[in-house]
């Protein structure tokens, strides 16, 4: 088995980071950062995001684990003084995962060059750098509603608890093969009517958003950001590719939102 470890540049992190490198060569583990079977992070959900973007061609030979630094992460299972635990297990290693869904993303452009694409663990948003967003949202390429407001998030069930829980969207098990959208501050009058509330569209349907400016607009999929060029329209569905995380004891989702958010102590 070969592994890669991923670390941010913090001091606590790159210590953890040693360490794991240490126990893992004790243990008979290859440490490869080019073509490995596992991929450690270390530091935060921020880092875990960072490490499925690099590794973005290889979602389906690679399995992640993830260890926190800092503040508890959603992604993230062990802690920093587990390191010992974690080689045990990696030295154990016998394949098993656990799989979500993540959001496929194609962007193409109002000046006619090649389209875009791209994959997100957490969500994407489509926001204006100024002023209010006006688009028309499509759904299975039938129009849906005229929006207008801040802008649109269109996040993945693990995603729901991101930015889309923060704009009143609904938290969606990742068991749900399914993606949401929840507006941004939206605007209803006369002339714009939306529904107002989170969307959650299953995996045989799509979402097309077509902005009726294509110019200053800001498009993010997770971290990476799209601006500066003229968007015509930004598809979204269910990517056919899956995040796979190593699951010697991963946490069940519920028990991460509970441990998250609501944090209460257990007897």
């Amino acid at each position: 088995m070969k592994v890669s470890i991923f670390s941010n540049n913090g001091p606590e992190s790159k210590a953890v980071a040693t360490a794991l490198h240490e126990g893992l060569a004790a243990g008979g583990v290859t440490i490869d950062s080019l073509d490995p079977d596992i991929v450690v992070t270390v530091g935060g959900d921020g880092t875990l995001l960072s490490a499925v973007h690099h590794y973005s061609d290889r979602l389906d030979q690679v399995r992640f684990v993830g260890i926190h630094t800092g503040h508890l992460g959603f992604y993230t299972d062990w802690r920093d003084y587990e390191v010992d635990e974690l080689v045990a297990s990696l030295v154990e290693d016998n394949g098993q995962s656990i799989s979500y869904p993540m959001l496929a993303i194609r962007v193409e452009y109002a000046d006619g060059t090649h389209a875009d694409e791209a994959l997100a663990l957490n969500e994407s948003t489509i926001k204006k750098v100024s002023g209010t967003m006006v688009a028309d949202v499509y759904i299975k390429d039938e129009l849906f509603e005229s929006f207008r407001g801040d802008g649109l998030c269109i996040s993945t069930p693990t995603g729901s608890t991101a930015y889309n829980k923060s704009v009143g969207g609904a938290v969606l098990d990742p068991r749900f093969n399914a993606i949401q959208m929840a507006e941004i501050g939206s605007i209803n009058n006369i002339v714009f009517r939306t529904l107002g509330s989170p969307l959650i569209i299953p995996a045989d349907e799509w979402i097309r958003i077509e902005p009726a400016s294509s110019a200053d607009n800001v498009l993010m999929c997770d971290q990476l950001s799209i601006e500066g060029r003229p968007i015509k329209a930004i598809t979204y569905r269910i990517a056919p590719q899956r995040i796979l995380f190593a699951e010697y004891r991963h946490t069940h989702f519920w028990q991460r939102v509970e441990a998250s958010f609501i944090g209460r102590e257990r007897s």
